[in-house]
């Protein structure tokens, strides 16, 4: 359901809000999750629906641990 955007600038924006959104799913929050995100995570297989639970899928697992990963090497720069 990528249709707002081209799905190049659409995907950016999911992915720089990946973990945020992660942390909401986590803390049970998903109504304070941007409207459509849910179904574009989806269609990206970057999460899955599980018994009624909404999930990371491997893909969204790998991408979340590089997005850390990205995350942590800036930490470190900034605190040279």
């Amino acid at each position: 359901m990528i249709l707002t955007a081209p799905a190049t600038t659409r995907r950016d924006m999911l992915r720089d809000r990946l973990l945020a959104t992660v942390d909401l799913l986590k803390q049970r929050r998903a109504a304070d999750i941007a409207e459509g995100f849910i179904d574009d995570y989806v269609e990206l297989h970057w999460m899955e629906w599980r018994g009624g639970s909404l999930a990371l899928t491997t893909t969204g697992e790998n991408l979340c641990k590089h997005l850390r990963a990205l995350l942590n090497q800036s930490d470190k720069r900034f605190s040279r």
